[in-house]
């Protein structure tokens, strides 16, 4: 896997960049609280398992309330820590199940980009935004670029768009990638208020 800079701390980042599963559970996290806080959390939840990476199996594994527990800190994983320990935990146990505890197996042999959106989007948690951010992630900065992807992930799969988490290589882009979202924001509010 490339070297990934979204979460803004080298450890993170690190995990991020080799470990499949975390970067999944960093996308999944990513709701409603800042996106380098989402990317860090999966190597808050490996330190706190005392895990060097984020093994789907023992996430699955784990007591729902030890998890619960591991992710409600201090400081807190996530702002709803309760609500995404249970998702967290869901997700790793469908990809053991389905995919032997392979996260990469997810994006591995596939046909063409709609049929890695259909894989994305039948992970738990992931909707089809969720789902089109984390194609065009794979495809902008790992190199997984089936045939149609750009297509597949619609504008987020735009080169240079800089749109959402595909596009943070470093902090200027993740200012060029906040810049837009809040522009889209006060769009919407606007249309909102007519």
């Amino acid at each position: 896997m490339a070297a990934l800079s979204i979460a803004g701390d080298p450890q993170a980042d690190a995990l991020l960049s080799t470990d499949p599963f975390a970067l999944l559970v960093g996308m999944l996290l990513d709701q409603q609280i800042p996106m380098e806080k989402a990317f860090s959390g999966p190597a808050v939840i490996a330190a706190r398992m005392g895990t060097p990476g984020l093994d789907p199996q023992a996430v699955a594994d784990c007591p729902p309330e030890e998890f619960e527990t591991l992710m409600a800190g201090p400081p807190a994983v996530h702002r709803y820590h309760r609500n995404f320990a249970g998702r967290v935990q869901t997700l790793a146990r469908f990809v053991v199940d389905t995919y032997g505890g392979d996260a990469a197996a997810i994006w591995a042999d596939v046909e063409d980009g709609p049929a890695l959106l259909a894989r994305l989007k039948a992970l738990p948690g992931f909707g089809e935004q969720k789902a089109k951010i984390f194609l065009a992630l794979l495809g902008k900065q790992l190199g997984v670029e089936p045939a149609g992807w750009r297509e597949a992930a619609g504008d987020y799969g735009t080169p240079g768009s800089h749109r959402s988490v595909a596009d943070v290589v470093d902090g200027e882009s993740l200012l060029k990638v906040r810049e837009f979202k809040k522009a889209m924001k006060a769009e919407a509010k606007a249309k909102a208020a007519r």
